[in-house]
């Protein structure tokens, strides 16, 4: 499921209290999904090599210094290796509180931080923050639909709820 970060399904924050209201957002849902218990925070870069800088460099390593490498997924399906990308993920273990990821998610608004996951420790509920909104991934269509309907006013218009 989908929800919007900002009113009217606006996508970046322009003032510091549209800042707090996606902080906000963000926080509510993860407090909902996650109070009191550990979570798996992901991150993400890319490469042209599998151990080589960052081809586009982010603030993931600020944001995210307890991230360990954790998987490297490689796409060299292209005769031209200048095509080849290596996606690399980090990941920390840490138990969930309300705020503790506010810098990461304000990068995440601002789209200078992609590709960011918070999961339980099983893989059962997964958010993914993105500039704009986030996906939810529950462990059942009963969760689902309690969340959805607590956040009636954060779902899209849309048909598709997009």
């Amino acid at each position: 499921m989908r929800f919007h970060s900002l009113p009217d399904s606006k996508r970046y924050p322009e003032s510091e209290e549209e800042y707090a209201i996606v902080l906000d957002r963000y926080n509510t849902i993860l407090d909902e999904l996650f109070a009191g218990t550990d979570v798996f925070v992901v991150t993400m870069d890319w490469s042209d090599t599998p151990t080589g800088p960052e081809r586009y460099p982010t603030p993931r390593q600020t944001l995210h210094p307890d991230g360990i490498r954790w998987w490297t997924e490689s796409e060299q399906d292209d005769a031209d290796p200048e095509f080849h990308t290596h996606t690399r993920l980090y990941a920390d273990r840490r138990r969930w509180s309300r705020g503790c990821l506010d810098a990461l998610l304000r990068a995440v608004a601002d789209e200078a931080l992609v590709e960011v996951l918070v999961a339980d420790t099983e893989l059962r509920r997964i958010h993914h923050p993105y500039d704009g909104g986030a996906d939810v991934i529950l462990a059942t269509p009963g969760e689902r639909d309690r969340l959805r309907d607590q956040h009636q006013e954060w779902l899209s218009s849309h048909p598709a709820g997009l």
